[in-house]
């Protein structure tokens, strides 16, 4: 049986639609939930792959939640072990600061659906290849990350560059939700801080617009991650033999 270890920061955040997922195709999923135990250590020798999930907190906010210094050094060591590797919105400027490079506010919050535009890349891309410009997804975050060196540019938003990369062959950053499905964004909705970041970015009409957009997105967006995360899964059969029989 296969080994996910799972970066939670917030019980508000789970692996979404890519938890049944991973459960048909057989992994044990293993929650490290830094929000309940901050001093979390783990060996991360002893998973076969990583995804790291969004949050609340910033990167840059590492004095305030100092296991953000633990979690870079753990995705560090994922890559150096070649296991699949995805981060979502915070995970992924994880992944980003994990590979050297720059995170930081970006101009425009994103909260909502955004058209996603595919970088040339994309069309080569295991992941990617199925995002032909015209599909929506989910976005909630205020920061942004730069390009890491080696990284492959694979997305983009009009109001945010980079809203995907590829680092190697196994690891992914997706700055948007496509594991969110339509019962999850309404959870976040009735968060009371989440609610709040929303009303003072849009008003009280924010929250409606959000709810009547989803309506509309979800059923092409479900499809969509259904697409990209069976690749992603995919991704573990590239495992090297050695390091399987070693196990």
């Amino acid at each position: 049986m296969r080994k996910l270890l799972v970066f939670q920061h917030a019980a508000s955040e789970p692996l979404g639609v890519l938890d049944p997922m991973l459960r048909r195709w057989g992994f044990r999923i293993r929650y490290a939930n830094f929000a309940r135990d901050p001093a979390l250590q783990l060996d991360l020798s002893r998973y076969d792959g990583l995804v790291v999930l969004g949050g609340p907190m910033n990167v840059d906010q590492s004095s305030a939640y100092p296991h953000l210094v633990t979690e870079i050094a753990a995705i560090r060591e994922a890559l150096r072990l070649k296991v699949p590797v995805l981060g979502i919105c915070l995970g992924a400027q994880l992944l980003a600061a994990a590979l050297g490079a720059r995170v930081r506010p970006n101009p425009v919050r994103e909260i909502g659906w955004y058209r996603l535009q595919p970088a040339p890349p994309a069309r080569d891309d295991r992941l990617f290849r199925h995002f032909d410009g015209s599909q929506h997804v989910f976005q909630w975050h205020a920061y942004t990350f730069e390009l890491p060196p080696g990284a492959v540019h694979l997305a983009s938003t009009a109001s945010c560059e980079h809203q995907a990369f590829r680092f190697g062959e196994r690891a992914y950053g997706l700055q948007f939700h496509l594991e969110a499905d339509e019962a999850l964004i309404q959870r976040w909705l009735a968060v009371p801080a989440y609610r709040n970041e929303l009303e003072a970015e849009a008003g009280a009409v924010g929250v409606k617009r959000v709810l009547n957009d989803t309506h509309g997105h979800i059923p092409p967006a479900l499809k969509l991650s259904e697409r990209v995360f069976h690749e992603f899964i995919d991704l573990f059969e590239w495992r090297p033999t050695l390091r399987l029989a070693s196990r």
